[in-house]
């Protein structure tokens, strides 16, 4: 019987030199060879990134001889097939250079490693859909005696007698499985020495790693993960569709950043984004980086659950177009704050001063009179992830303004049903009628979804604010409410003031 499944082995061949080895192995491989592949892109960041630039070595045997290997494009590469050693597993080995300290890609020293699949492991034409199996190897040496794994990866249980210890199958060393290849690189990994925080929201466990800080106050970071991860599930509805969450977290002395994945996300921040021992306030740098959790963590609903039709399934090797990113993106940043200030961790004028500066950023860019956020969804390839100088006067940001969009049309619903329908029912019906059923969400689809769940009809708002390039309405929907929208002397570029009656 042919064994379909997928096997991959990862060591590190040279912490010092910055690299992983990986070693697939293919049983029953075909007669006429294999064809293995390299992803172009990580979904949550639309950018071609090329990860096959980063293989320093890649070598291929068959029953112990050497199998020809013809690199057929940039990222594709074909194995010849052997019909005297047909029997025999296929086994391919990369050595891959690791230094690129983002949530991204991949980066290994002397104190860590990180790792996305999409960067370490070969696709095998025809087996994306097979089983793929794992084996983490713990570094040798008393230096990486204290190293422990981080990842949602679904462990295997290994039989007596395979050779792995007790502390280093506790340590998370040992072997994983994923159901396909796309499942595979939605898991990232984190190996090293770092803080574990562990909590449950929704009757589900929760872990945040923390790697490079070990002076912050565990408490009440624990405790403010625990009311914005409740938050959240309470919104779309219990029980949250994952079985357990895993926060992994790079503290760096400068950095900023988030990857979202379906059951966890990596985040890069600055030590000092951390909250201090002792810390009674909430300091802004604390405030953004709950803002970046929050906002990663509800993408495990929205755009890794609930997602474009153009994403279903994602097309790993070439760029996969929709207009729907200020959706996605767009309404996530929008819940990221407000989840904050609906817990209670901030207060409400604090809540809007950062709306203010929002609008301030927004509106001082002339990008937005040129560029619509659907154009702005569509072109992320080319222009909103390869900003220049002039992409202020070119490009309008479909995180910033789609958040004033999710903020305008929330303001709109509760407007026109008297305060009984808000954006809040546009989210859980996607969650029922796309996400829990597995649809996609068309590009021209977001006007009858809010019609169908809100019984208003936003076409006119979708057409100006989304296709075209109309700002929202602020002060008029403010006005509508009873409050008001007051800019200071010197307009947008000296800032705007928000007061609510």
């Amino acid at each position: 019987m042919k064994d379909s499944a997928v096997h991959y082995t990862v060591e590190i061949a040279s912490a010092e030199a910055h690299l992983f080895r990986v070693t697939l192995t293919i049983h029953s491989p075909s007669a006429n060879g294999e064809t293995l592949r390299l992803p172009l892109w990580i979904p949550g960041s639309y950018m071609v990134r090329e990860f096959s630039k980063n293989i320093v070595r890649l070598t291929a045997e068959q029953g112990g001889k050497s199998a020809a290997l013809t690199k057929q494009n940039k990222f594709t590469w074909h194995v010849s097939g052997s019909a005297s050693t047909s029997d025999a597993p296929l086994v391919v080995v990369a050595d891959i250079y690791a230094w690129d300290l983002s949530v991204r890609c991949a980066h290994l020293d002397q104190t860590h490693g990180f790792f996305n699949g999409t960067q370490l492991f070969l696709s095998v034409e025809g087996r994306e859909d097979s089983p793929h199996f794992v084996e983490l190897r713990k570094p040798r040496g008393a230096a990486y005696d204290d190293w422990q794994v981080a990842t949602t990866l679904k462990t295997v249980r290994k039989k007596s007698g395979s050779g792995s210890t007790t502390k280093e199958a506790n340590s998370g060393f040992e072997l994983y499985r994923a159901e396909s290849y796309d499942e595979l690189v939605d898991h990232p990994v984190e190996m090293g020495k770092f803080t574990l925080l562990k909590f449950s929201a929704g009757g589900v466990p929760h872990q945040m790693a923390i790697t490079g800080a070990s002076r912050f106050d565990a408490e009440r970071l624990t405790q403010d993960l625990e009311k914005i991860c409740t938050w959240h599930i309470d919104l779309f509805g219990s029980p949250p569709p994952f079985e357990r969450y895993l926060f992994l977290v790079t503290a760096v002395g400068e950095g900023y950043g988030g990857l979202e994945h379906r059951d966890s996300t990596s985040l890069l921040c600055s030590r000092n984004d951390l909250p201090a021992p002792g810390m009674k306030t909430m300091e802004e740098r604390y405030r953004t980086f709950l803002g970046l959790c929050s906002h990663e963590y509800f993408h495990a609903w929205n755009v890794k659950r609930i997602q474009p039709a153009a994403f279903k399934p994602y097309r790993l090797y070439e760029e996969n177009y929709t207009k729907l990113l200020w959706m996605f993106e767009g309404f996530t940043s929008y819940y990221d704050d407000l989840a904050l200030v609906r817990t209670g961790i901030i207060s409400h004028p604090d809540y809007l001063g950062m709306l203010a500066k929002t609008i301030t950023n927004v509106e001082r860019a002339s990008g937005r009179l040129k560029q619509s956020v659907a154009e702005s969804s569509f072109d992320a390839w080319i222009k909103f992830y390869r900003q220049d100088e002039n992409s202020p006067n070119a490009v309008v940001s479909y995180y910033a303004k789609g958040s004033l969009i999710a903020f305008g049309l929330d303001l709109t619903i509760r407007v026109a049903s008297e305060g009984k329908r808000s954006l809040d029912d546009v989210m859980r019906y996607l969650w029922l009628h796309y996400g829990q059923t597995g649809r996609g969400v068309e590009d021209d689809e977001m006007p009858s979804i809010i019609k169908a769940a809100t019984d208003v009809d936003v076409h006119r708002e979708i057409a100006e604010w989304v296709e075209g390039t109309v700002d929202v309405p602020l002060e008029k929907l403010f006005k509508s409410l009873g409050g008001t929208l007051t800019r200071k002397p010197g307009g947008v570029l000296s800032g705007l003031g928000i007061k609510t009656k």
